[in-house]
């Protein structure tokens, strides 16, 4: 069995920006790709995408409740644009309507900006695990900024014990290693409109702060979709091997669904780990459902 942790559709999606499933065209991808369901998380904050709202994402799970987990998510400037919002009463409210954790968060504000924390704040509040996105820089993208080696996500970690932060994206994977520069964590647009991607290189370095943030704290969770835990992953297989049996409990499948004309190559990187000894059936088993199914109660 395969749980995605991390999936998009719209129901109605929008012909531009980018070709988002609509949901039965993402069942029928994840029935090809082999995954059984998947956690769908609304897209509301207008710096990536056209918002949906948590209705949506509840309709679509409702309809095929066999497939899909339905998250909810507030954006933090939501209800007074405040650091003292009562965002709690909108995630409790969701929560009660069968949403299984938040996010994925994704307004370019800092991490450590009064509103997001709050927002962290009343996710603890409601015992829901919440997923970000991150950004290297502070205007022009998606994602809540952190500096390198993520001293705002560790403040995070320490302010809020009891909340299950999962880590996601470039900026939280380029830290698996040791970084030359801090522009290795992320890309960065153009004026052409394309992406730059930073260059993170494929040579194995030595430890970054990613797996010391995991020793020092539980409550730090990691979502293995996007093409960046892949490549991080892909650098050492042997330390790869090392990374899964400590963190085994705490790592997730996915695979950021969110364009339907890319070929995703999760469930392949996933299995050949298995194939090849990398990690062992009892590994396998965790990340790509065990953990899931602990995690959200299922």
């Amino acid at each position: 069995m395969i749980i995605d942790i991390h999936s998009h559709c719209y129901k109605n999606p929008v012909p531009f920006v980018t070709p988002f499933c609509n949901p039965e065209e993402l069942i029928k991808i994840n029935k090809e790709m082999g995954i059984d369901k998947a956690v769908l998380l609304p897209v509301v904050n207008s710096e990536i995408y056209f918002p949906q709202s948590n209705d949506e994402i509840l309709e679509i799970c409702n309809a095929y409740p066999d497939k899909f987990i339905p998250y909810c998510n507030i954006d933090p400037r939501a209800m007074t644009n405040s650091p003292n919002a009562p965002l709690h009463k909108v995630l409790d409210y969701y929560k009660n309507k069968g949403c299984k954790g938040i996010g994925e968060v994704m307004p370019n504000l800092e991490i450590t900006n009064l509103k997001v924390q709050n927002l962290f704040r009343a996710a603890e509040d409601v015992e829901l695990p919440i997923v970000y996105d991150g950004s290297i820089v502070k205007d022009g993208d998606f994602g809540l900024y952190d500096d390198a080696g993520l001293p705002g996500l560790e403040q995070t970690l320490q302010r809020f014990p009891k909340l299950k932060i999962f880590g996601h994206g470039p900026c939280f994977w380029a830290e698996l290693f040791r970084l030359q520069t801090p522009a290795e964590r992320g890309y960065v647009f153009n004026f052409e409109g394309t992406d730059q991607v930073g260059v993170r290189g494929t040579e194995s370095r030595e430890e970054g702060v990613l797996p010391v943030l995991l020793r020092r704290y539980e409550n730090l969770h990691c979502d293995l979709s996007d093409g960046s835990p892949i490549q991080a992953l892909s650098r050492n297989l042997e330390y790869t091997k090392k990374f899964f049996t400590e963190f085994q409990d705490r790592l997730y499948f996915g695979t950021d669904m969110c364009n339907k004309t890319v070929k995703y190559p999760h469930v392949d990187f996933i299995n050949s780990l298995l194939a090849n000894n990398v990690i062992s059936k009892d590994i396998y088993d965790k990340v790509t459902h065990k953990n899931a199914i602990k995690l959200l109660n299922l």
